[in-house]
């Protein structure tokens, strides 16, 4: 027979207080920034609750699961799902996270145009706002601008929304959070792989400055500066040239990085000042004259001391204000990233 007295209770002391300190002691401390893994459990109207091991369940609204608009949560998130989120604030008063999904995007999209910008690619990508500064394009869900004066078109503005423009980078800064890019650029590297130094090209002047006219040659712009119209001085490009004139150039250097196309009329002259008094006759003379130029470079690069057939003056870069592919310092840009 069993006696009953010998049992007894055992006081373990061991409070639901000891207990809950258990539970802070081995739960995970999550701070914002971090990037953790969760599982769907509740998809709500506005957002989902995400089960990532915390006391209680984050919150992802529904603005915060991707870069791309999203009309309803089952866009993104399906029940039971487990994936990445970025932890986006800290606990609120009743101990709730808030997730992100749409801050990994962008962190990877970052990633993804610095390492597009460090090969140098041309992106291709649909106009789909403009605004007096420029167009807004999207880059790997980025929001991208391009300055107006780096859009090469005849077409105004308003008529670019919707069309696909090859682009090159100009800008990738996700501290200042600006993605600045070129559609000009990126026609000029394309017309540049079919053009050579010394090469003789027709082409359509488009704009007369102070300091040369701006030449349209097949659909890119290159600066025929004023001291390489003539050997002969001359006062202004607006003495010797009117907008809308077809005119015949040689190409004197091609600056793919910076984008410009360098021409001259002046190394065409057969006689000093042939461009201002007998202009027929420098574009009859232009292959041969070219000919000529090539002929004195090739020499110049053998190191060859063959005195050349006219004299060969290749300006040093200029800058040309509003017409060249810098960023005018006054633009105000357009963030890449709308927080």
């Amino acid at each position: 027979m069993v006696n009953q007295k010998t049992t007894a209770t055992v006081d373990i002391g061991f409070s639901h207080e000891d207990f809950a300190a258990l539970l802070d002691k081995y739960d995970y401390h999550f701070s914002p920034g971090d990037i953790v893994a969760g599982t769907v459990f509740s998809i709500e109207p506005r957002g989902a609750l995400i089960d990532i091991g915390a006391k209680t369940a984050a919150y992802i609204p529904i603005q915060e699961m991707s870069i791309n608009r999203v009309d309803a949560p089952e866009e993104v998130l399906q029940s039971n799902e487990t994936r990445e989120f970025f932890i986006l604030t800290d606990e609120n008063e009743d101990g709730q996270l808030t997730l992100s999904i749409r801050r990994i995007e962008y962190m990877r999209a970052w990633e993804r145009v610095r390492q597009l910008q460090a090969e140098d690619a041309t992106v291709r990508s649909l106009v789909f706002a403009t605004n007096r500064g420029g167009a807004l394009v999207r880059i790997e869900g980025l929001r991208g601008f391009i300055p107006g004066s780096h859009i090469s078109t005849r077409k105004p503005k308003e008529d670019l929304v919707n069309e696909e423009l090859p682009l090159k980078f100009l800008e990738v800064d996700e501290d200042r959070n600006r993605l600045v890019l070129s559609h000009r650029r990126a026609l000029v590297e394309r017309k540049m792989n079919r053009l050579e130094v010394g090469e003789v090209v027709i082409g359509t002047v488009r704009g007369i400055k102070p300091y040369g006219a701006f030449i349209d040659i097949g659909g890119v712009s290159g600066l025929l500066h004023i001291s390489e119209i003539s050997h002969d001085h001359i006062d202004t490009p607006h003495s010797v040239f009117n907008v809308n004139d077809e005119v015949k150039v040689m190409i004197i250097d091609l600056d793919a990085e910076r984008g410009r196309i360098s021409l001259s009329t002046k190394q065409l002259e057969p006689e000093p000042g042939d461009m201002i008094k007998n202009r027929d006759r420098v574009y009859d003379k232009a292959e041969e004259m070219a000919a000529k130029y090539r002929e004195h470079m090739r020499a110049r690069q053998q190191g060859n001391s063959v005195q050349p057939a006219v004299t060969v003056e290749v300006p040093v870069a200029v800058a040309v204000g509003a017409e060249d592919l810098d960023i005018p310092e006054d633009l105000e840009l357009p963030p890449a990233t709308e927080d």
